[in-house]
């Protein structure tokens, strides 16, 4: 095990009563308890995707494998796997496209061979059109790659990889169960994080001590917030977090279609449909099922969910056929969607080799709603304290992005961490982490840019904006090397 680092930086106590925020205490003065806390180098507070990979990164290095690490989370986790028995019939509503280099990083931490492989679907395709105009763009590296440079054998055809979040958990839990030395502290809520004071031969005064609902006590060098959009670990360090709402709510659901897709087996497809009141996505699961995600008004969300399986089912096949106007119609009627999508089906005049193969079940229990917002932590790193995932940033679902950043920010401070330990620094002070938030801060910042425009761009329904936008889809699509760009961004860089 490496030599501890000295503790560099130092705290000066004010006579300031303690601060409540939500349901936990953050209070800047140590408590008066006399039990020593336990000494760790990384607490990381959250298992989910973010988290683990953190931890499972920092494990797998031998750089940092001799740090002493430890995971807090409130759920157990290890009712957050998948069932080894799980059904190729069912699929959990949480689902998320890893792009090729989330995947290259889960398989540089030897995560990704813990993953149940006939569970995850790639896709080579997608299909992105207007709803209004029906302008187009198709990305496939198929016929993108020839235009810019010939494709190597070696290169992926892959643009994402669909898998349910419980998988990706699964996988990194089995992972770092292999590596083994991380305590894990399931079940546990941080009932209290405070700056701490000096313990024996450590000046504690700069260190987040937190206490657990089991009693105990961690002192943590660095303090990793990986909980979630409302982050106490964010609440704690004092980092705001700003943004909006986006008075949209996303609808999920599990559904099996007629058959494998349009590109049949081996070349699956995935349908996103940009409607003025929200996108609405189809993407591939194994076999004959899918995965939506339906972006609309919070009214037309809780009318999606109250509908009957057969109205429901026909309303999806809507999204993806019928005009804006009569979706519209259809959102307004108490029920009966199957009888008049069936008719208004007859006198609409569609191509059904552009659309996705139509939805025959849903499955029960996935149908679910959540709102949707765009938050970012003014920045990303405190003193002894480092923000990743939805800690740091929340982003509107559109293009997939969310849980790709989450990895991208995980194996971002794996690096600044190794650094640290590699030239000697205190890897919780600021200087040390400042590379994570120089290499992370202005991505992320971008892409949540990109994304909220997108989402704003195509709720105009009417207009000189439409037809300026159908015009810039129609020329991304025949301008090769520009269509690559963005599918090379889309993927993480691939």
């Amino acid at each position: 095990m490496p030599p501890r680092l000295p503790v560099i930086a130092h705290w000066a106590c004010p006579s300031t009563p303690a601060t409540r925020v939500s349901i936990f205490s953050f209070r800047r003065c140590a408590s008066s308890s006399a039990t020593s806390p336990e000494i760790y180098d990384v607490v990381c507070v959250g298992g989910g995707p973010a988290g683990l990979s953190l931890l499972t990164g920092l494990r797998n290095s031998p750089i940092t494998s001799g740090l002493k690490v430890a995971l807090i989370d409130g759920q157990d986790l290890q009712k957050s796997r998948l069932p080894k028995d799980a059904s190729l019939g069912s699929f959990s509503n949480r689902c998320s496209s890893l792009t090729p280099a989330s995947v290259r990083n889960l398989q540089e931490i030897g995560a990704w061979k813990h993953a149940n492989a006939s569970r995850i679907q790639p896709y080579q395709e997608m299909q992105v059109w207007d709803g209004v105009s029906d302008a187009r763009i198709s990305f496939d590296w198929d016929t993108a790659r020839p235009l810019l440079t010939p494709r190597k054998p070696s290169q992926p055809t892959t643009i994402a990889y669909m898998i349910e979040n419980v998988n990706t958990t699964s996988a990194l839990l089995g992972r770092l169960e292999e590596l083994g030395g991380v305590a894990t502290f399931s079940s546990t809520k941080v009932e209290s994080i405070e700056l701490g004071k000096d313990a024996e031969d450590l000046d504690l005064s700069s260190w987040p001590i937190l206490t657990l609902s089991n009693g105990k006590t961690l002192a943590a060098r660095l303090l990793v917030g990986a909980d979630g959009a409302n982050s106490p670990v964010r609440s704690f360090a004092g980092i705001e977090s700003r943004g909006w709402d986006y008075g949209r709510h996303g609808v999920v659901a599990s559904l099996k279609l007629e058959g494998p897709g349009r590109g049949g087996a081996e070349h699956k497809i995935a349908y996103q449909r940009f409607l003025p009141t929200g996108p609405i996505a189809m993407l591939p699961l194994p076999g004959n099922m899918s995965t939506l995600v339906w972006s609309t008004t919070p009214e037309r969300a809780a009318k999606l969910k109250s509908l009957s399986p057969n109205d429901f089912i026909a309303m999806v096949n809507a999204g993806f056929r019928l005009s804006t106007a009569d979706l519209e119609y259809l959102h307004s009627i108490p029920s009966g969607q199957a009888e008049e999508i069936a008719w208004r089906g007859k006198h609409t005049p569609i191509n059904e080799a552009q659309i996705p193969t139509n939805v025959v079940e849903v499955q029960a229990g996935t149908v679910a709603n959540f709102p949707l917002k765009m938050r970012h932590a003014d920045t990303y790193t405190g003193e002894r304290v480092a923000l990743v995932g939805d800690a740091a940033h929340t982003i509107h679902p559109l293009a997939g992005q969310g849980l790709n950043q989450g990895q991208g920010d995980a194996a971002a401070l794996v690096k600044t961490i190794e650094h640290a330990v590699t030239t000697g620094q205190d890897i919780g002070s600021l200087l040390a982490l400042e590379q994570y938030n120089s290499d992370r801060y202005a991505e992320n910042n971008a892409m949540l840019g990109v994304v909220d425009k997108l989402h704003r761009l195509y709720a105009v329904e009417s207009g000189p904006i439409v037809g300026l936008r159908s015009l810039g889809l129609r020329a991304v699509d025949a301008m090769g090397p520009l269509k690559g760009f963005f599918m090379n961004r889309a993927a993480g860089g691939a």
